[in-house]
């Protein structure tokens, strides 16, 4: 019988000393909920079309057992209550400091995800949760701010056209890619016919869609285009929404030893142009036969027509041989010099018919051009 009551006296001390234990560990993850919020000044107005940032700083709340607190900075819309907050941020320092530094940059991601419409304004609010990774505080008090958004939008990983303006046709599995140039910026070479057209940023699921209106990308929505057919280079930057449509008039081969262009190429689809059974023959000179050419791309925006040069990244080159690598044949804007630039024949092609090849498609790393001997 003593045995069972020691037992007993055992569990029952087990467990107030655990009662205790756990009492004690609540009491260490206790703090005080954020008092103050210092800056930004309440509707403080931010254009978020700079390159700039908004810094976020607050009173520092009070941990119970005087060790670290953690703070988490929190978004919602202007009339919101922060229940279903739109963003959750932690603090400088993965959480310990009392600030946040948070770029226009991110700052116009959180803006649309309140509703707020690129290039117009809107208000968000904001507030501190306080904690020790446990029993989060929230501050009874908030702040506004003011922003305006640019036209920009968060850029997407890959971007296609599609639409019946487009030369590929309303089914999307057969939209032509762009190719991402940039940290924001996406261009395509492509034929438009009349019709509208969208870029979508995805071909399967539910895409975004976006379009051009009066030089500027908008989102839901297409563009109608009317006139007769003719190649494009579209240039758009997600930054700041803007948007360029040069048509591509004419492309040439240029070949300075005779000062003359060799033939002009005829555009194929999907920003591949092409100039089938061409003969070319070097020219004879005392120092041996001269094989240099380069390309001049005939360009027209809006009212204005003008030329753009294509050449290649070196000064000057050698003769191409089988291990020579393709960087060799990549097309990059240079000056409209005549000899400046230019790329060298391979010696199998003198006095040949070749197929040749410009590819300016988002297939290939670099935009390149071929010449295969017939």
């Amino acid at each position: 019988m003593k045995n069972i009551y020691s037992k007993l006296l055992l569990i029952v001390c087990a467990i107030f000393v655990a009662s205790c234990d756990n009492d004690d560990t609540m009491s260490h993850t206790n703090v005080s909920a954020v008092n103050a919020l210092y800056s930004p000044a309440n509707n403080k107005f931010y254009d978020l079309g700079a390159q700039s940032s908004a810094v976020f700083e607050w009173e520092g709340a009070k941990a119970e057992d005087n060790g670290v607190v953690l703070y988490d900075v929190v978004f919602d819309r202007a009339d919101g209550d922060f229940s279903k907050p739109i963003y959750v941020k932690p603090s400088d320092g993965n959480g310990f400091q009392k600030t946040l530094n948070l770029s226009f940059t991110e700052l116009n991601k959180i803006a649309g995800l309140a509703g707020i419409a690129s290039e117009t304004i809107g208000k968000l609010k904001w507030t501190v949760y306080s904690s020790k990774g446990v029993n989060v505080q929230k501050s009874s008090v908030s702040g506004i701010i003011e922003v305006q958004r640019p036209g920009g939008f968060p850029t997407p990983d890959q971007l296609f056209i599609t639409g019946a303006g487009s030369e590929t046709g309303e089914t999307v599995a057969d939209a032509q890619a762009f190719k991402k140039t940039g940290a924001t910026t996406f261009e395509i070479y492509t034929k438009l016919q009349a019709g509208s057209y969208k870029f979508i940023t995805r071909k399967n699921g539910t895409p975004e869609v976006f379009y051009i209106s009066e030089a500027k990308l908008k989102q839901d929505g297409a563009t109608t285009y009317a006139g007769d057919a003719k190649v494009y280079k579209i240039k758009v930057d997600f930054s700041d929404g803007s948007t360029t449509m040069t048509e591509i008039k004419k492309i040439e081969l240029w070949f300075p030893p005779l000062s003359q262009y060799l033939f002009e190429y005829t555009y194929a689809g999907k920003g591949i142009w092409k100039a089938d059974n061409k003969t070319i023959v070097f020219k004879q000179e005392s120092w041996g036969r001269d094989e240099r050419y380069k390309f001049k791309f005939t360009v027209v925006n809006g009212a204005t027509t003008s030329e753009e040069w294509y050449g290649s990244t070196n000064g000057d080159n050698n003769r191409p041989d089988a291990n020579t690598p393709a960087s060799f044949w990549y097309m990059v804007p240079v000056s409209s010099d005549v000899w400046a630039n230019s790329f060298k024949f391979a010696g199998a092609v003198d006095n040949k018919s070749v197929n040749a090849v410009i590819n300016f498609s988002a297939s290939v790393p670099a935009y390149t051009h071929s010449f295969t001997v017939l």
